[in-house]
């Protein structure tokens, strides 16, 4: 598990390799990844957009943003949590994705938070860092 707190909102991120969709063949491998929200500070947030860096095992780069995660834009008190699970395909059979999501809190303020980078590898395959 991967993990980064930003502003008394930690984030904790898993992913797993998806054999049953990947067709290595083909050079299609895909991850689910589950992501955890919590707030841990003393003000309600609500979670308002999401930007994704996605980046292979060659080092080519994708940027995904949007509203929300999952089609929704959850609202979380303090001491409450928020879990999704998402997905992404890649052409090799490594990556990482690191990103950031776009906040406001119940005063106003807007600020990002740190998603964590995290690693896609499928399982006996080599690490290539770029």
């Amino acid at each position: 598990m991967y993990s980064a707190t930003t502003r008394a909102i930690c984030v904790t991120v898993k992913p797993q390799y998806l054999p049953d969709q990947s067709d290595p063949a083909k050079s299609q491998y895909v991850w689910a990844y589950q992501v955890r929200i919590e707030n841990k500070g003393d003000v309600a947030v609500q979670l308002r957009s999401r930007h994704w860096k996605i980046t292979d095992g060659l080092g080519r780069k994708q940027d995904v943003k949007g509203a929300g995660v999952i089609g929704q834009t959850p609202r979380l008190k303090p001491g409450e949590a928020f879990e999704y699970t998402s997905g992404t395909p890649l052409s090799t059979p490594s990556g990482f994705m690191s990103g950031t999501y776009q906040m406001v809190s119940e005063t106003g303020e807007n600020f990002d938070i740190e998603i964590p980078t995290f690693s896609l590898d499928t399982p006996g395959g080599s690490r290539q860092l770029n």
